[in-house]
């Protein structure tokens, strides 16, 4: 959407609803792009980033717990 990277955030009947959208940062909608549709662990994001942008441990760590629970919090994952 203009230029932007947006999730569709899925109602409680699973349909989508363009009412609900969150945007991502390019760094977030690489790893949704890497990381969905299937389970996945904070640590294996963490490593992603730090592959990616060469990031320091503990702040890969610390941007992939702030973007799973962002991601929780929308409802585009489960806890």
């Amino acid at each position: 959407m203009a230029g932007e990277h947006v999730v569709v955030v899925p109602a409680p009947d699973g349909a989508a609803d363009l009412t609900r959208l969150v945007s991502l940062n390019e760094s977030a909608c690489w790893l949704w792009e890497k990381l969905r549709d299937r389970a996945f662990s904070e640590e294996e994001a963490a490593q992603l980033l730090i592959a990616r942008y060469d990031v320091a441990p503990e702040v890969a760590r610390r941007d992939a717990r702030a973007w799973i629970e962002r991601l929780a919090a929308c409802g585009i994952i489960g806890d």
